[in-house]
């Protein structure tokens, strides 16, 4: 969590640092916050094992200035040049930040025009129609705004799970790490994986339940303790999260598991199955009268409900059960499965690092194979890619993989892009550019108000160009900031089964594109998927699990995802599906 907060910090102070129109900077706080935020090592291993020293060789991006910020605030807990600019801008520029279309330098105009601190400040602003009536805001400014606001309120303050699981998961490692632990887990909807959580739920299995209470309130990323108890504490994190601890007997482990996993649904449906057996389903056990039959594990849960065993990403109450009593149930893709990644940005256009350092960390991934995906020209503020620009990198990355083979490495790189979709579904490179690309990658950047009938017939266009290999991020939504674009998902499905187009489920945390439901439509129509990071620095190939996540939750199979093959096998498919319209 040290990580997690040193890099808000970073992030904060290159927002600031843009604010005030300082070159070269906010581009090198960002890069490092992202480098921090990636780390699988807590920062203040890293500076023990030499200080500053340390931190600038094993954190990408970290110089002199940046690593004696680091140092400062390992040894105090703060930075005072964050706290000086704090001060000289006091606003809230995270909060401000995550209203769609709102960036710094829109938040120093607000600021200093209208006194602009909060998200709060900027709602009444805006329902006030004072915005509209600034230098180059106007009225729709001022709506886009407020729909931004709205949205985010509608989440109900809801986190994206893929940026808060290192930090859960390195709270549930100190848990199992306790003496009198015997068991621990992380229940609730970060076991399931859902895109976003609003808490978290432990169990522990352990005889002294209250040495498990007194040691978990010594962690130091505790906030404040709303309650605590001899089996149960419940606390808020310094991370914003509430967190509640439950201490269970060993014979009721399986039990407590299923029920604070949930869903509320499927747990509700297992009860019923419970009732019609004569039996009685709860937190401690299944009971036949007052004989406990099952609730150690969840195995023998299931199987005394003549169930098979149902993943957790499953349990959603959509059709698995049915699946489970028939012994239907797929074989999903297991984490660690990918052998590629077919979507990766560089430092060509808006990724913070080069091709080689993100072929380098693709191996240390252990992947096979990735495909570099910068975006195209009409992309402008990406500095994206025309055809020249284009051929130049494929020449690129032909002299990157002999490098890499000469260094002993196995690694492929595929040449790809990421083409815009143009909003009459045309694609903004030409076919012959396009034909020499080994991936084709192409998404809506633009035009996000079009009807659905409008953006539905502009993708199935694009599809149907014959060099075009997957869509990406489909619904081009960000979770918590932007909704999706208005589209048919059956007619989609369908031109994609037509067409020999990929689907993508998009792993950055943020977008989790497609949603679970698509996935499960594409996986009964036979439409192929990838799992693609969507990297924009190396810290971000780690984002695969978390498409991973979503594939399952979706029902998805290893055979239906396309970057969990041989690297020949999806060149050979990728060839295969060159399409006609």
């Amino acid at each position: 969590m040290v990580n997690s907060e040193l890099a808000k910090m970073l992030y904060e102070m290159a927002l600031l640092l843009e604010m005030k129109d300082v070159p070269f900077k906010p581009r090198a706080y960002e890069h490092v916050a992202l480098s921090v935020e990636g780390l699988e090592e807590d920062v203040k291993d890293i500076y023990k094992k030499g200080g500053t020293k340390a931190l600038m060789a094993g954190i990408p991006g970290v110089g002199q200035g940046i690593a004696g910020f680091i140092e400062e605030y390992i040894k105090t807990g703060r930075v005072k040049e964050y706290e000086k600019m704090k001060k000289e801008t006091p606003v809230d520029i995270s909060g401000l930040k995550a209203v769609e279309g709102v960036g710094p330098k829109m938040i120093k105009t607000l600021w200093q025009k209208l006194n602009v601190r909060t998200r709060e400040d900027l709602e009444r602003a805006a329902r006030a129609g004072k915005i509209r009536k600034l230098e180059h805001f106007g009225k729709k400014s001022e709506e886009k705004i407020l729909k931004g606001i709205e949205f985010l309120k509608s989440s109900g303050g809801r986190r994206i799970l893929g940026h808060v699981l290192p930090e859960i998961l390195t709270l549930e490692k100190m848990i199992q790490a306790f003496p009198e632990a015997e068991r621990a887990i992380v229940a609730g909807s970060v076991r399931r994986k859902k895109e976003t959580i609003g808490d978290i739920d432990i169990l522990v299995v352990s005889k002294k339940p209250e040495k498990i209470m007194e040691r978990f309130l010594e962690i130091p990323f505790i906030l404040h303790v709303y309650g605590s108890g001899a089996t149960k504490t419940n606390v808020k994190l310094k991370n914003g999260l509430d967190a509640d601890l439950r201490v269970v007997p060993a014979e009721s482990f399986g039990a407590a598991l299923n029920y604070f996993t949930g869903s509320k649904e499927h747990n509700v449906a297992l009860r019923q199955i419970a009732i019609k057996k004569g039996y009685k389903l709860n937190e401690y056990g299944l009971y036949k009268g007052t004989k406990q039959i099952a609730g150690g594990s969840e195995e023998g849960l299931y199987k005394a409900l003549g169930l098979r065993y149902i993943e957790p990403e499953l349990r959603e109450n959509t059709g698995e059960i049915e699946a489970a009593r028939a012994g239907k149930l797929p074989e999903l893709i297991n984490y660690g499965e990918l052998k590629g990644d077919l979507q990766i940005q560089t430092d060509w256009t808006d990724g913070e690092n080069s091709m080689e350092e993100m072929a380098h960390a693709a191996i240390k991934e252990g992947l096979e194979y990735i495909a570099i995906t910068d975006h195209t020209k009409t992309l402008a503020m990406t500095g994206g890619a025309d055809e020249k620009k284009l051929t130049k990198q494929m020449e690129a990355i032909d002299k990157l993989n002999e490098k890499l083979k000469k260094q002993g490495h196995a690694l492929k790189v595929l040449k790809g892009a990421e083409v815009n979709i143009l909003k009459d579904g045309t694609l903004d490179i030409d076919d012959k550019t396009l034909a020499k690309l080994d991936v084709v990658g192409a998404a809506v950047h633009t035009h996000f108000n079009l009807s659905g009938e409008e953006q539905t017939r502009r993708i199935i266009r694009a599809m149907e160009n014959p060099n075009l290999d997957i869509i990406f991020h489909l619904s081009t939504r960000l979770i918590n900031k932007r909704e999706p674009i208005e589209f048919d998902s059956d007619e989609i499905i369908q031109a994609a089964k037509r067409t020999g187009t990929i689907l993508e489920i998009d792993a950055y945390p943020d977008r989790s594109d497609i949603k679970d439901e698509y996935i499960k439509k594409c996986v009964k129509a036979g439409v192929k998927m990838s799992i693609d990071s969507d990297a924009h620095a190396t810290a971000h190939i780690k984002f695969l699990e978390n498409g991973i996540s979503q594939a399952r939750r979706g029902w998805a199979r290893k055979g239906d995802i396309v970057n969990a093959w041989p690297l020949q096998k999806l060149l050979s498919f990728l060839i295969k599906n060159k399409k006609r319209p």
